[in-house]
């Protein structure tokens, strides 16, 4: 049976360690001699079958990895949560610097697997690379960081048709320069976040490369085509695994170096164009050039991202007009709140006319609510703006109530309104 190479105090059941930790420290990879209990320290198992027509027993290795492995692979229910509050951790960090314009956030989903860390050293000869001290998959800021720069620099060379604006000033003021570059060192203005990807099904999963010419490659063997395949396992994130990119400017920097940048937003346009090329052409992590790591945005979320700051907006917005309305006298307040019902019903009147008028149409049963709502005012300003605009509604050019009754009725409101005030 194999175990883990810890001390046994540590006992053998290691579910509520980390990913990180049960496929390093904790990966049960190493395999005894079933019949004499010998400890190997080998990543098989020997074992004993009888086989063949002579019905002679034979000593059989039995390899321990892909077991190993798939004990690694799903994340209990501690890890998920704590993915979860990474990224929500992340999410409140960023909310003072998105809102001054410092932070751009794109969210994106994984369209094949992706993996990271296999130079890593590792008994299963690839590693992964997993975020110290949680133990759990991440893409790290700086692979985010290489994608983008070498994203930016082909788009710069002109050879994918518009560059956007990249070129290499563009470049050196938000990657920086580096040894090789003449001039010398020079921080960017860029920063990239740690990426945590939200697992789709909360589990890595295990793929499989199959060097088919070791014997060439590892050996002096010229290439042929009957050498004996290796299949070697790695751990991968799933597809449709969700990530967040948050891209943070350093404004006040890049304001002194390209100012043009700074200005309008023009960075994140620019950074949006060279992840919208990383995610086409490039990938993230390793195996790129076989299609792993191959992302798309993830439009839904992008969607209900920005539902979310409409509505955060619209509550802030509602907070400071209340605040305001606090010191104001009843006809202000009175005013203010009839304001936007006025602003609405004009907005409505303004997408009426620009069809053909229709006298039992929606439109009629808008003018009708904000009659009754307009009917109720006692402050003078909101009622004379009410009048002013029901009238401008009732011009025999553009329609009036096709009911006698009705219009007699909009007419003494108006009247009433646009008269005596309160």
């Amino acid at each position: 049976m194999a175990i883990a190479a810890v001390p046994a105090y540590l006992g053998r059941d290691f579910e509520s360690a980390s990913p990180g930790l049960r496929f390093g420290m904790y990966l049960p990879l190493w395999g005894e001699d079933r019949r004499t209990g010998e400890r190997l320290w080998e990543t098989r198992d020997r074992k004993y079958e009888v086989r063949g027509q002579e019905r002679v027993e034979r000593q059989l290795p039995h390899e321990n990895k892909t077991d190993a492995l798939r004990q690694a692979l799903e994340l209990n229910p501690s890890d998920a949560a704590a993915m979860r509050a990474l990224l929500a951790r992340q999410g409140f960090l960023a909310l003072p610097l998105a809102a001054a314009g410092r932070l751009r956030i794109v969210e994106a989903q994984a369209v094949a697997p992706f993996t990271t860390g296999l130079g890593n050293e590792h008994p299963l000869e690839n590693g992964f690379a997993f975020l110290n001290p949680y133990g759990l998959p991440y893409l790290p800021g700086s692979g985010v960081k290489g994608v983008l720069r070498q994203a930016a620099r082909e788009l710069a060379s002109g050879d994918w048709g518009e560059t956007q604006g990249w070129d290499t000033a563009a470049i050196e003021a938000l990657f920086g320069r580096t040894c090789d570059d003449e001039d010398g060192l020079q921080r960017g203005a860029l920063t990239c976040w740690d990426v945590i990807p939200q697992l789709e099904g909360e589990t890595l999963q295990v793929e499989i490369m199959t060097p088919h010419q070791s014997h060439y490659l590892q050996g002096s063997e010229t290439p042929h085509d009957s050498g004996s395949p290796n299949p070697i396992s790695f751990l991968t994130v799933p597809p449709r695994s969700r990530f967040v990119f948050h891209l943070q400017c350093d404004l006040p920097f890049l304001a002194r170096i390209a100012p043009e940048l700074a200005r309008d937003g023009r960075w994140a346009a620019m950074l949006d164009a060279a992840l919208a090329h990383a995610f086409a052409w490039l990938g993230f992590g390793a195996k790129t050039a076989v299609g792993y790591g191959a992302m798309e945005i993830d439009r839904a979320a992008r969607l209900r991202r920005e539902q979310q700051q409409q509505v955060l907006e619209q509550t802030r917005a509602e907070a400071l007009r209340r605040e305001a309305q606090a010191t104001m006298s009843p006809e202000d307040r009175a005013w203010d709140e009839a304001r936007p019902v006025i602003e609405r019903f004009q907005a409505a009147f303004d997408k009426a006319r620009t069809a053909a008028f229709n006298p039992g149409g929606p439109f009629a049963a808008e003018r009708a609510a904000f009659m009754r709502e307009a009917a109720g005012w006692s402050e003078p300003r909101s009622r004379q703006a009410a009048g002013e605009l029901l009238e401008r509604t009732a011009t025999k050019a553009w329609g009036r109530p096709s009911n006698k009754e009705r219009w007699q009725e909009l007419q003494a409101l108006i009247a009433a309104l646009k008269g005596a005030g309160a």
